[in-house]
């Protein structure tokens, strides 16, 4: 059995699709086909249904695909590895985040202690954000919400209050705290539903006797804020994304615990470089000390 087999075969279990698979390996179908077949040939079973073009995992293949990837994981972590003991002041710390509102702070605060390491930074979904942390692909996560799993280590970094944005000028703005039945007769911008935040408010403005109405739902949390402050509606954002450069106040919700929480992830089995180790004690200490912020 070859390294090349199982790349191969990850890349097309992934997909389960030759043309697709080739491209992304930037090698022709014939030559993946063959590869695949002779891995077949190897272990003595077929690990696909082949329908067409179109190929499905079978039971031999899902079952081998579990060890292959893990057997490729532990080969990643030992390039890492040799990479951290040939130049421990070099290499690069790959992040994924569920919205990039800390990141500045915290990579700046990192880059003082380590100038010379560079990131490499992905958002996505806490899903995706599952898959990579099991491929090897991310050293660390920054998810709200937290993950669960046998191999994935979640630490629980920051309680974030979720505030009430509003513009300058809106009948509330001399306010310093807001009753969420006082927001029944708003209208709102927000992300749309599937996001974390946009379901938890959701679901606690129907608790208190009211559903919010929007009048702008999208896919970027960063924009709300230019958007309150054009008054296309008010907006519930987390502590985290406030902006004191805009013409914005942000109000506290009264009697009910509005929050989300911030996780830092990984998998338990990677291996770490020194200069990870010390970017996850940088993310513990931010986070610790704008908890003492926000309590003072």
């Amino acid at each position: 059995m070859e390294l090349l087999q199982l790349q191969y075969f990850l890349a097309v279990a992934r997909v389960e699709h030759v043309t697709e698979a080739a491209r992304s390996l930037h090698v022709t179908q014939s030559s993946l086909s063959k590869t695949i077949q002779r891995l077949e040939e190897d272990l003595g079973v077929p690990l696909f249904d082949r329908i067409g073009r179109k190929l499905r995992l079978n039971e031999f293949g899902s079952s081998f695909l579990r060890r292959a990837e893990r057997a490729l994981f532990e080969l990643e972590q030992g390039k890492q590895e040799l990479s951290d003991l040939s130049s421990p002041e070099q290499g690069t710390i790959e992040l994924a985040v569920t919205n990039a509102s800390t990141l500045p702070n915290i990579l700046r605060e990192f880059r003082k202690k380590r100038p010379h390491i560079q990131f490499h930074v992905q958002m996505l979904t806490t899903q995706e954000m599952d898959t990579l942390l099991h491929r090897g692909e991310v050293d660390f996560c920054l998810s709200s919400p937290p993950m669960q799993g046998d191999d994935i280590e979640c630490q629980i970094v920051f309680i974030d209050p979720i505030l009430v944005a509003v513009p300058e000028g809106h009948r509330l703005a001399d306010r310093s705290s807001v009753t969420l039945t006082e927001l029944k007769d708003e209208w709102f911008v927000g992300v749309k539903k599937g996001y974390r935040t946009r379901d938890l408010v959701d679901y606690v403005c129907e608790s208190a006797g009211f559903a919010p109405k929007y009048a702008y739902e999208g896919n970027e949390p960063t924009r709300l804020s230019a958007l309150v402050e054009a008054e296309i509606g008010i907006a519930f954002i987390p502590s985290t994304a406030m902006n004191s450069r805009e013409r914005i106040k942000y109000l506290q919700v009264e009697n009910h615990e509005l929050v989300r929480e911030i996780a830092l992830l990984w998998h338990r089995s990677r291996y770490f470089s020194r200069a990870a180790l010390e970017f996850r004690e940088v993310v513990v200490e931010y986070f610790e000390a704008l908890s003492k912020q926000t309590k003072s």
